[in-house]
């Protein structure tokens, strides 16, 4: 079946908010197995929007609205869904009584125009929003479906997940299934080149790359009558990926990020971590800080982005600044060693490079980086270089930074177990 976004509201237009849900909306689609062929943005304009469904049920299965279901006069979606399927909007009593206890709850009064929220067009059903005042809507017109939701994102993703995403499930006959190899510290193209025989082959399953900053992601997407017949399908690929990436691949769940990887290998090797940064800024403690739990072995981070703080916190020498700059392979180990030493931790990430827009010259231009990694008294330093402004640079030095330390665990792992066979044998 294919599926439609309409995203509603002239501030996506303008620019003010990032359009987020439509990002959300098209992986969970895509994870229904879903086809989307046309995403749309249209203002607060009742002309526009009208045109806009119309063609949109005529050529798609499911419509998925969001935005637009507010008490204000430019808050046109269900009264334009209403136009287009010929239907009056009526109250919902039990939407009613929601949104009267939600301004109960809170000691606050709700404007006559708040009762506008309880109107849905006739025939339709109302979705319960735990999160806000507008409920949602489902319709079911001529063999179509559409679907109307809030617009904030903490209101949308969980009415999406939970009310929505359930019945489109059984919409298709077959099952979707789909399982996320997850690699690191090999580039998008160079990845895609050592699949492309598998690629190729695709039929059922299907595999899709996707890159992401430092990551690449491969989807395996498998359609069969049950879950574990697809599972069945999909197991064979995901063992392939993993044989061909090796140690690159760090997860093969999609909810994963790299950041908890990182945290669940510390964990599992019992180390504990900081990181020293300079031109990051703490972008990588605060990674490192998202993941529920991390208190058992993340044990300081330390922004030293000035000289004098890379020489007070984690002890870069002066001499070394003198020598060879706060940007140099020699800062990145001193301040790699000192954070360790510093925090008491076993492993330690330092960043320090150039972010741009300005402070580059020719030996040293924007983008150049150097990473440190110390483990358990050990310390590698890699140079890179970065293109793009200066958050996008500063995104790709985080992600970099978390490949890198990963890697570099595995590795030290790897030797102390070599020199331990070594012994007993």
């Amino acid at each position: 079946m294919t599926v439609e976004f309409i995203c509603v509201g002239t501030e996506l237009l303008l620019g003010n908010i990032v359009n987020t849900n439509a990002a959300f909306l098209a992986e969970k689609c895509a994870e229904l197995g879903l086809s989307c062929y046309y995403q749309t943005v249209v203002g607060d304009n009742r002309e526009r929007l009208l045109a806009t469904l119309k063609t949109a049920l005529e050529r798609s299965d499911i419509v998925l609205l969001s935005g637009g279901l507010g008490p204000t006069k430019d808050d046109l979606t269900k009264e334009t869904v209403a136009e287009a399927l010929g239907v009056p909007l009526v109250e919902d009593a039990a939407s009613r009584r929601l949104i009267a206890d939600f301004f109960t709850r809170r000691g606050m009064i709700p404007t006559e125009n708040n009762w506008k929220q309880a109107l849905i067009p006739q025939g339709a059903r109302a979705i319960e929003n735990k999160n806000g005042t507008a409920p949602g809507i489902a319709i079911s017109h001529n063999g179509r479906y559409v679907f109307l939701m809030p617009g904030p994102p903490n209101e949308l993703k969980p009415m999406f997940t939970h009310s929505i995403m359930p019945f489109l499930r059984t919409l298709e006959e077959d099952v979707i299934s789909s399982v996320t190899v997850k690699i690191v510290g090999i580039g998008e193209s160079q990845a895609e080149t050592m699949v492309a025989d598998l690629m190729d082959a695709q039929s059922n399953p299907t595999l899709a790359p996707y890159a992401k900053t430092g990551e690449v992601h491969f989807r395996i997407t498998a359609k069969a009558e049950s879950e574990e017949a697809a599972a069945a399908l999909i197991a064979p690929i995901a063992d392939e990926l993993k044989a061909r990436f090796g140690e690159h691949v760090y997860t093969t769940e999609a909810e994963v990020t790299l950041e908890q990887a990182l945290t669940e290998l510390l964990m599992r090797k019992k180390l504990t971590m900081t990181a020293a940064e300079s031109c990051t800024g703490g972008m990588i403690a605060a990674r490192m800080i998202n993941v529920p739990g991390v208190s058992e072995v993340f044990k300081a981070g330390f922004v030293t982005y000035a000289n004098e703080a890379k020489t007070k916190l984690v002890g870069v020498k002066d001499e070394t600044l003198r020598a060879y700059g706060a940007v140099s392979s020699q800062t990145a180990e001193e301040m790699a060693r000192g954070a360790a030493k510093a925090a008491e931790a076993d492993v330690a990430v330092a960043v320090t490079g150039i972010a741009g827009p300005d402070g580059g010259t020719v030996e040293k231009p924007v983008g150049l980086v150097y990473i440190g990694c110390y483990v358990c008294g050990r310390v590698w330093v890699k140079e890179y270089h970065f293109g793009g402004n200066r958050m996008k640079i500063r995104e790709s030095v985080t992600a970099a930074a978390l490949v890198q330390l990963r890697k570099r665990i595995l590795e030290y792992q790897a030797k102390e177990g070599e020199k331990k066979d070594g012994r007993e044998q």
